[in-house]
């Protein structure tokens, strides 16, 4: 017999199957010996009051033997022979486009301007050692994309769960721990995800698609209102560029931060539109004190839970102000794609163990409140913003920083506490040099914050600016029913680089939905 049972427990419960057995036994009188398995298929942390207690929906297998699979598979067919459809971008939107292509019968000619995920992750070691950026190769440039070496967040706010479910089925497929498919606020970690990113290419390999590195799209070819193919440069067999040609739709799918296509796409005068972002601080407290704060214990999270997450929003003078891509335990990564660029962002290895705790904080901003009507204003303000914190940081990866409570009240920080950002800070007045219209704001936000939890607004906490790349600075604009451009037929402009989406699991959606379309725009040719 199967049986589900919704559960409330503490902590020491919850995160132990033979404990979660002894529980049932005794609360809902079953034998524990005829208990062969639990599998916790829900769980989430309930922390408004002192006495902690986790949610849990489970399913015991009283007398049965539990199934091998505790996720579902998808199967992918050999497509060597099949049609084909160009994917531009091998982060999570390409990614998963490629895969849903196999899984329909197509075959996907990824190409992705950096390097492998492996390879990549030397170039992002040089970053902190000789502050210098490969513009190919970076932490948002190469197989698996920004979130690659972004901690693995797997949260959305979308409302198409089984979306969702099938994105985290999919990774646990390419060896994702299942209890991605359990936790309200799954992460695969960040010293995890790379071989699963790697798995996933091999998949795609193995049906008959192909994925080429080193491989950075130069145009679209046009016959007409038709996209048939791209040009690229590769550099994958030599140093020189290579000029190669590649037929088929295209899915465009280069991540937000792929500056030199945007420009094309401009100039080409392919239809876009500007389209608000948010900027602002990384924001770096000790993990413990964070704990404390959201597990309302002095002693902070204990044996059992995990390090505490938070989530705070507020609107400050008609803009929203709140916190972004939080990572408890982790890290805060020098993100620039570039030159004369500082670019912050966090992750955090699966553990969640280090002694610092980071989150973005960003104002939002809109294109009417930057001058001009220029489509890409939203952009040239992001990259003026990433050179003056450059020029702040003695023109390298040192990053300029000051005390949370010093920002609040404007003044000079003396010394800075200590940190996870490896290339270094610098004290830095950032109440001074940035933009008012951002400080101001983030200013009045943080007195907020500081009066909904407790001890939150203090000086053992740092401000690293600075946070520019949130999401996309333009939209390209496609139909709502097609997802192909508006115009090009055989174009679809996919996830977070076109402006549709914001994170892993977001853009993974939206990548299948791209690829059902293109397969529906094949069978129709």
């Amino acid at each position: 017999m199967i049986k589900e049972f919704q559960l409330r427990v503490a902590p020491q419960v919850a995160y132990n199957e033979e404990n979660i057995k002894e529980y049932l036994a005794r609360e809902e009188g079953l034998d524990a010996r005829t208990l062969n398995q639990v599998r916790v298929l829900k769980r989430s942390i309930d922390a408004r009051q002192r006495n902690i207690l986790v949610n849990l929906k489970v399913r015991a297998y009283i007398n049965e033997i539990p199934h091998d699979n505790s996720f579902i598979k998808t199967e992918y067919p050999d497509v060597s022979h099949s049609p084909r459809v160009i994917v531009v971008g091998a982060g999570p939107g390409g990614l998963f486009a490629a895969l849903k292509l196999v899984e329909l019968g197509l075959c996907p000619i990824v190409l992705e301007r950096g390097k492998d995920v492996r390879e990549r992750k030397k170039d992002l070691a040089q970053i902190s050692r000789t502050h210098k950026v490969d513009e190919e190769s970076n932490y948002c440039f190469g197989e698996g994309g920004a979130g690659a070496y972004s901690d693995g967040k797997l949260y959305t706010r979308s409302k198409k769960r089984g979306s969702v479910d099938k994105i985290l089925n999919v990774f646990c497929q390419h060896g994702a721990s299942t209890a991605i498919l359990a936790d309200v606020h799954p992460h695969i970690g960040t010293d995890k995800l790379p071989k699963v990113i790697e798995n996933m290419r091999n998949t795609i390999i193995k049906s008959g698609g192909e994925v080429h590195f080193h491989t950075k799209m130069t145009s679209l070819i046009l016959d007409g209102n038709k996209v048939v193919g791209v040009e690229a440069v590769s550099t994958f067999e030599s140093n020189t560029p290579i000029e190669k040609t590649f037929r088929g739709p295209v899915i465009l799918a280069t991540g937000h931060s792929a500056r030199d296509i945007y420009r094309y796409l401009a100039e080409a005068e392919i239809e876009m539109e500007a389209k608000g972002i948010a900027v602002g601080v990384r924001l770096e407290h000790p993990s413990e004190l964070i704990d404390q704060i959201q597990y309302h214990n002095k002693n902070g999270r204990g044996k059992y839970l995990p390090a505490a997450e938070y989530s705070f929003v507020t609107q400050v003078g008609g803009r929203g102000v709140y916190s972004f891509c939080m990572c408890p335990g982790g890290f805060v990564i020098p993100a620039a794609t570039g030159p004369a660029q500082i670019v912050t962002n966090g992750m955090s290895p699966a553990n969640r163990g280090t002694k610092w705790s980071n989150s973005g904080m960003v104002v939002q901003i809109n294109p009417e409140d930057i001058e001009g009507d220029n489509l890409l204003r939203m952009m040239t303000f992001q990259e003026q913003l990433e050179r003056d914190t450059w020029q702040q940081g003695n023109m390298k990866q040192t990053a300029p920083a000051q005390r949370m409570a010093d920002f609040v009240n404007n003044r000079l920080s003396y010394d800075l506490p200590s940190t996870s950002y490896a290339p270094g800070l610098i004290s830095s007045p950032l109440h001074f040099w940035m933009p008012k219209f951002i400080t101001s704001r983030l200013q009045s936000a943080f007195k907020t914050f500081g009066k909904q939890a407790h001890g939150f607004l203090t000086n053992e906490a740092t401000l690293i600016a600075s946070e520019t790349r949130t999401s996309s600075p333009v939209r390209i604009l496609r139909d709502r029913e097609t997802l192909m451009h508006v115009r090009l037929q055989g174009l679809f402009p996919c996830a977070e680089g076109a402006g549709y989406s914001g994170g892993i699991v977001s853009a993974g959606i939206d990548g299948e939905r791209c690829a059902e379309m293109a397969n529906a725009y094949v069978n129709s040719l």
